[in-house]
């Protein structure tokens, strides 16, 4: 990536908007009291947005209009952007560190799913500061494009310095995060000589393949790209899913089981999400800041209420036949206060044969996250100790 600069000289967006609301149970007073307080804490989906830039955006917000919140906080990325893009010459640290703020800003603008003019604009934004900033890192982000029938399959890798060939943390972004969420804190990878590869899962980003209960083919052809790379170690690979994603993890540990080290199970669906007496409440979870619903209609590929719970238990793991066949080690992170997954999929997960951790937040809430243990905390503590351990690191 080094040497190409992204998005340089991009128009502004200035269509009309759409009009439609963002869907919450909550007032406009609460919504803003609720992001303010988790940009304050640095927890998801604002973690890392400055607090005085979203103090800013929210003030300039007068109802839920889905279009005027992405523009009051687009505007403020913007300028970051502007800022990167004038110091990069003279303080490379500077713009590096302002490129990633406007992909911060800009990836929260778009959340959590492209689905109205302006955010779809957007997203290309968010997508060009965060390439920006990848190749002003030591080492820079290594932009991939496997083929995929007519498609491309486009990822991030880095490589740590150090013996070659590395082995590698294949990965995958959530329902609504994307493969730059995987690869933003990648320094903590190569820290403890881990390469790492992320792409966005079926249905999301840029991935070229749509969420079927058949699906995952871009996974299968990506470890056959890893096993060309002569910097990388195909004989150590450890898939790592996060949130939805989890449900990728376990799937693959049984379908790719003779080609990965393991796999982690952070949070995703198994079983029992799938079925509409779980689902159909969780899309109400106050866990969730807003547009819940939309971004499964987006991923699920359905529109309505109705239609995703019809959809959605022919993709149960269960129903698939996946859980009692013979799979990699699977390490398998909740909490069991999650109102977004069940906890009874965690279980069903560890019913299966062969070797299957757990970590399980008894306080915990989605992806196992309390003020005891946030995500950096069981990143650190729990899962990376076992993807080094499986991968020989």
């Amino acid at each position: 990536m080094s040497g190409e600069t992204y998005g340089a000289g991009l128009p502004w967006f200035h269509a009309a908007t759409t009009g439609t609301p963002l869907i919450t149970t909550r007032t406009l007073d609460q919504a803003k009291a609720e992001i303010q307080r988790r940009a304050d804490r640095a927890l998801p989906p604002v973690g890392g947005v400055p607090p005085d830039d979203v103090r800013e955006a929210l003030a300039a917000i007068a109802s839920f209009e889905r279009d005027e919140w992405a523009l009051a906080f687009a505007r403020l990325a913007d300028r970051h952007l502007e800022r990167a893009q004038a110091v990069e010459a003279t303080a490379p640290a500077d713009a590096r560190r302002e490129y990633w703020l406007a992909w911060r800003i800009f990836n929260f603008a778009r959340w959590p799913v492209e689905n109205t003019p302006v955010k779809r604009f957007i997203y290309p934004r968010a997508l060009a500061a965060f390439r920006n900033y990848g190749r002003l890192l030591d080492p820079p982000l290594e932009m991939v494009r496997i083929p995929f029938g007519s498609e491309v399959i486009t990822g991030y890798l880095r490589v740590p310095a150090g013996p070659r060939p590395a082995p590698l943390v294949l990965g995958i972004s959530g329902l609504d995060s994307r493969k730059e969420d995987v690869c933003a804190h990648s320094d903590a990878y190569l820290a403890a000589g881990l390469a790492v590869l992320a792409l966005d899962m079926p249905g999301t980003g840029e991935a070229p393949e749509p969420l079927t209960a058949d699906g995952g083919t871009m996974f299968s052809r990506t470890l056959d790209y890893i096993a060309t790379r002569s910097d990388l170690d195909a004989s150590r690979v450890v898939v790592q899913g996060r949130s939805w994603s989890g449900y990728w993890a376990a799937k693959l540990a049984v379908t790719e089981r003779e080609r990965l080290r393991g796999t982690v199970v952070h949070g995703g669906p198994i079983h029992g999400y799938f079925q509409p007496d779980w689902l159909g409440p969780s899309l109400d979870t106050l866990e969730y800041l807003y547009d819940y619903l939309p971004a499964k209609e987006a991923l699920f590929g359905v529109t309505g209420r109705e239609a995703l719970l019809a959809h959605a238990p022919s993709l149960s793991l269960d129903a698939l036949g996946i859980l009692d066949r013979p799979s990699a080690p699977m390490l398998v992170v909740n909490g069991a206060q999650d109102s977004q997954i069940p906890i009874a999929d965690a279980w069903r997960l560890l019913d299966g044969p062969g070797t299957r951790d757990a970590w399980i937040n008894p306080d915990g809430h989605h992806m196992g996250r309390s003020p005891e243990w946030p995500a950096k905390r069981i990143f650190e503590e729990v899962l990376l100790p076992w993807m080094r351990e499986r991968l020989d690191a």
